[in-house]
């Protein structure tokens, strides 16, 4: 049995004081508050707290899972994310031919029975989108949805599959089928109504991808899928970069959906964990300024953002309570993707967990209840 003793503890509800976990293998065994050590022991000073789960990572170390869908490649991006607190994450393949999106499957379906990685399924992102809200995705491969895709999607070996799709490009009826077989629809990159979202939500949709992004806005007179977003009981996700979202509009959805629904994302691309400066892309390249991406035209090519910047970004710009972030970095989004053991630090749960200072970087990680090294930085 493993123990430690730290000075503060989020369970995944609320923060302790004086703590101490007992954990075994990948499961805790117990949690204990007002505990002070014995004096051979050593408190931690800092925050332990579940590890974060980012459910849109599409790429890292380098790598873009679009270009390498390999297992060779999902644990290069496993690996990049982790030295940033991401334990859990879904690797992300936007828009691309089936055959991608296929290899992409296969590469997740092979790796989730091995052991000392990060992945929980796959995300596709599209190809079912608005060609007017594509952003960076390749107008040429967005298609209607067809069986083969329904097939792809709904396969038993993914683990939790989370698909984006814009919900004017996809019947009513086949929302609801994908939702009954167990696919987690998000809405984005859309030009939609709100009455068009607001029905993909009654027919299963939970969740919304890169909330403000890629989606017809709130008007006066027009709510569009941001208004459908903020008002509705789904899911959120916002990527606080400083780029895609301006700090009042984060606050905004912070205060519209509460500590229950908003889920912090990454958009990560190659460039996250790697000194990686410009990556080809198609047939154009993907420049990167800090944290920020672009093509040659200046649009937003995904992000170099990692989780802990993210919860530093949160805490510092939004001045809303570390445990408000940490929900929304692993409380959240394990509730979305129905993983009951993670996101929690309490018995029963998993043992994967962060220890942050008191500046909220990272200062140790557990994953699987085993400690890791923390030598990658996100090179800038």
């Amino acid at each position: 049995m493993n123990s430690l003793y730290v000075s503060q503890c989020f369970d995944g509800q609320q923060l302790l004081q004086d703590v101490r976990v007992d954990w075994q293998q990948d499961r805790i065994l117990a949690v204990q508050a007002g505990v002070r050590p014995p004096s051979e022991q050593t408190q931690l000073q800092g925050t332990l707290c579940a590890g974060f789960i980012d459910i849109q990572v599409n790429g890292g170390g380098g790598v873009l899972f679009n270009q390498q869908p390999t297992v060779a490649a999902l644990r290069r991006i496993s690996d990049a994310h982790l030295q940033f607190g991401s334990t859990g994450l879904l690797p992300t393949l936007i828009t691309d031919r089936l055959e991608v999106m296929q290899q992409g499957a296969d590469a997740v379906a092979e790796l989730l029975p091995q052991a000392d990685h990060t992945v929980l399924g796959i995300h596709f992102e599209g190809p079912h989108l608005s060609v007017a809200r594509r952003g960076i995705h390749p107008a040429e491969q967005i298609r209607p949805f067809t069986d083969a895709e329904m097939q792809l999607v709904c396969r038993s070996d993914l683990g939790k599959v989370l698909l984006t799709l814009a919900p004017e490009t996809v019947p009513v009826s086949q929302i609801r089928e994908l939702c009954t077989e167990g696919v987690l629809v998000s809405l984005g990159h859309s030009a939609c109504t709100a009455e068009q979202a607001l029905a993909a939500l009654d027919a299963g949709a939970c969740c919304f991808t890169h909330l403000f992004n890629a989606m017809s806005p709130l008007t006066s007179r027009e709510p569009g899928m941001v208004g459908a977003a903020l008002i509705s009981p789904a899911y959120c996700g916002l990527i606080l970069d400083h780029l895609h979202v301006h700090p009042l509009s984060a606050l905004l959805a912070a205060r519209c959906k509460g500590d229950d629904k908003l889920i912090l994302v990454t958009d990560a691309m190659a460039h996250t964990g790697s000194p990686l400066q410009t990556l080809a892309y198609l047939n154009t390249e993907i420049r990167r300024d800090g944290l920020k991406l672009t093509l040659p035209d200046g649009t937003l090519a995904g992000s170099a953002l990692d989780m802990t910047t993210a919860l530093q970004h949160f805490c510092t710009d939004l001045a809303l309570p570390l445990s408000f972030a940490l929900k929304a970095l692993s409380t959240n989004p394990a509730r979305m993707l129905g993983l009951a053991q993670l996101g929690v630090v309490q018995a029963g749960s998993s043992a994967s967990m962060l220890l942050l200072d008191s500046q909220l970087n990272l200062s140790q990680c557990w994953l699987h209840g085993e400690p890791q090294p923390l030598t990658q930085r996100n090179a800038e």
